[in-house]
């Protein structure tokens, strides 16, 4: 995982004004499966990177994001309507029309253990490109 793929995620956290436990250990647990340190996750939680241009990104990358940030939503097991609102205006700017967000949502599980057919998940986002 990139940092800025991390700090999308971090984002994502602190979009409700808070970041709860279960996030903040999600957080750091992914930047240490990723070797980032726990100084440099420390670092992008208090200024986290802009992810760049998005014209940049392959359909798959935009995927990857979109997963991400969905998952990161449900990790807390609360959904607040500026997390909906977060992820809405990130598939936006991704290309994809802001309804793919409910179509993936009910789909995407807050637990990564547990996993859903990506592929299929894939081709539902694709459906909702602009």
């Amino acid at each position: 995982m990139r940092k800025k793929q991390l700090s999308l995620m971090i984002q994502l956290a602190i979009s409700d004004n808070r970041l709860s436990e279960r996030e903040e250990r999600l957080i750091f647990n992914l930047g240490k499966l990723h070797n980032i340190s726990e100084a440099e996750v420390k670092e992008l939680i208090k200024t986290p990177e802009p992810i760049g241009p998005i014209e940049a990104l392959t359909n798959d990358e935009k995927f990857q994001y979109l997963y991400m940030v969905i998952q990161m939503m449900k990790i807390d097991r609360k959904v607040f309507k500026s997390e909906i609102e977060f992820c809405k205006d990130l598939a936006d700017k991704l290309g994809f029309k802001k309804g793919v967000v409910a179509e993936l949502s009910s789909k995407i599980y807050s637990d990564p253990v547990i996993t859903a057919d990506r592929e299929e998940l894939m081709k539902s986002a694709f459906r909702y490109l602009k």
